[in-house]
């Protein structure tokens, strides 16, 4: 299990960028096409840009052609899933286990080829890219 990492809001607004905050701590969306990930085929692992915890392995990256970095699946523990009525419906909003930031939301049954049949949408400001 992953160690907390919350701190109280005044700090985050202090550590993160105006956008960081709006998307990590406030639940926003980048627009589609416009996040430094998207494209990005590094090896590596992708960490939380608010607290560093290590997420997604690149291994679990694959073209969506969504709008925003997908990943089948998470390293184990570090992603939490909670349900979100926002929007008019229900989706599974996805957030850094350690310190709460909102990463996007995960996708069941849209039969692409990967091992889960999930597709973890992640805004590309809710990540860091660590080269391994």
């Amino acid at each position: 299990m992953s160690e907390s990492k919350t701190r109280p809001e005044s700090e985050w607004r202090a550590v993160l960028s105006p956008q960081q905050f709006r998307i990590l701590r406030q639940k926003g969306t980048e627009p589609p096409g416009t996040g430094e990930y998207e494209h990005h085929t590094g090896q590596g692992v992708y960490t939380c840009a608010g607290c560093g915890t290590p997420l997604y392995k690149s291994s679990t990256k694959f073209k969506s052609g969504c709008g925003w970095p997908a990943f089948f699946d998470a390293i184990p523990g570090a992603v939490s899933r909670h349900e979100d009525q926002s929007m008019g419906m229900t989706r599974t909003e996805i957030t850094c286990t350690a310190c709460g930031g909102h990463l996007g939301h995960v996708f069941k049954g849209e039969r692409f080829p990967t091992p889960t049949d999930e597709r973890h949408c992640v805004n590309s400001i809710s990540l860091n890219f660590r080269d391994e």
